[in-house]
């Protein structure tokens, strides 16, 4: 992490005092902004934006009642107890390394994957690439524990779905997903018409080179939407879900238009996966895998145009890296910002051109500036 001036720590102490939502659903996302901000040499920005978002930010609500190792499962996926939940984790990063916590927590949390639209686990994603690259100050720990607080009260399951066939690549499966008929409800009116998706990494394409999942620790059972009949081994998890990311970042170009907000998703859920692999032991990468490639397929039947649409040629030649993310930390958008640093990740020219679509499509944060 390039921060040599305490800015994100800074920043988390800030965000910290605020829960995860706002009216009650709407997730906060100044977290994973400012990391991305930050990552991206706009350290600077961080306070400025921050004290622009403020009027999205509430105060984290009251306690019910502490989520302990025995009640815990009676406490997932209520958020009336995101307090309890993270102060639970809050406890249990202090006491033992974050590794060992994540690792234990991630496999249960899994299947819950499309909590709050995604964004939980994006929420992680961002907090795990910190504390990879960077030095594990106290304010980036309780960050995971927050992030894992939001999962755990918002962990929601994907309806029961069904194989729908195989598919070559992650771009034939994403072209492949069944639309949703019904478009007039909120994501999780949307989710729950779910059925099934195309089978990608479809089966035989790889080897069983690793544990499936009846043999992972912790996994829960039932629930892991989208998983395949065969399981890969965990580099061929990884190549396929850099695949995922690629292709459902390539697929925002020419899909965005149906749902510029929204469609993010499908590419930074997925990123967020990559991201916090290296964290994880290798026998949760390929049911890691599945999990997200459930989570792109789902925000894709939810909010993907039938048609996509030409991609436009940038006006006075393509930005490099730099000061196309300068662009996006200056539109100031929550998403759009997120969805830049994903499509820096992939580092081609379609995505680039991607990321320039999330700018011109999704509007501004800041209709003024107050200096």
């Amino acid at each position: 992490m390039d921060d040599t001036t305490g800015t994100l720590d800074e920043a988390l102490e800030r965000i910290h005092i605020s829960g995860p939502e706002r009216d009650g659903w709407l997730s906060n996302h100044a977290p994973m902004a400012v990391e991305a901000l930050v990552r991206h040499g706009q350290a600077s920005a961080v306070h400025r934006w921050l004290d622009r978002y403020r009027p999205k930010l509430e105060e984290m609500p009251g306690t019910v009642s502490p989520v302990t190792a025995r009640n815990w499962r009676e406490a997932l996926g209520d958020p009336r107890r995101v307090a309890d939940w993270t102060a639970y984790f809050e406890r249990r990063v202090t006491d033992s390394p974050w590794r060992d916590v994540l690792a234990e927590w991630w496999p249960r949390l899994l299947p819950g994957i499309a909590a709050g639209a995604t964004h939980p686990v994006i929420r992680v994603g961002h907090s795990v690439r910190t504390l990879l690259a960077g030095e594990e100050s106290a304010p980036r720990v309780r960050e995971l524990a927050h992030a894992l607080g939001y999962w755990a009260a918002r962990h929601q399951p994907l309806p029961a779905l069904v194989p729908l066939g195989p598919a070559p690549s992650a771009a034939a499966a994403l072209d492949r997903v069944p639309l949703i008929a019904d478009r007039s409800g909120g994501v999780r009116d949307r989710f729950a018409q779910l059925t099934g998706f195309p089978d990608w990494p479809a089966p035989g394409r790889n080897t069983l080179a690793g544990p499936g999942r009846d043999s992972v620790p912790g996994l829960a059972q039932e629930t892991v939407p989208g998983l395949a009949r065969e399981t890969v081994g965990p580099e061929a998890a990884r190549s396929a879900l850099r695949e995922l990311v690629r292709a459902s970042t390539h697929r925002y170009a020419t899909h965005a238009h149906g749902e510029p907000i929204m469609l993010v998703h499908a590419a930074t859920a997925p990123n967020a996966v990559l991201r916090t692999l290296p964290a994880l032991p290798g026998e949760l990468w390929a049911p890691s895998l599945h999990a997200a490639w459930a989570a792109s397929a789902a925000v894709t039947a939810a909010y993907a145009p039938r048609e996509g649409s030409p991609v436009p040629a940038p006006a006075g030649g393509a930005p490099d890296a730099g000061e196309l993310f300068a662009r996006a930390a200056a539109h100031g958008d929550d998403h759009t910002i997120k969805f830049t640093d994903t499509a820096l990740d992939v580092g081609d020219a379609l995505a680039f051109s991607a990321a320039r679509r999330a700018i011109e499509l999704n509007p501004p944060a800041f209709w003024s500036d107050p200096a």
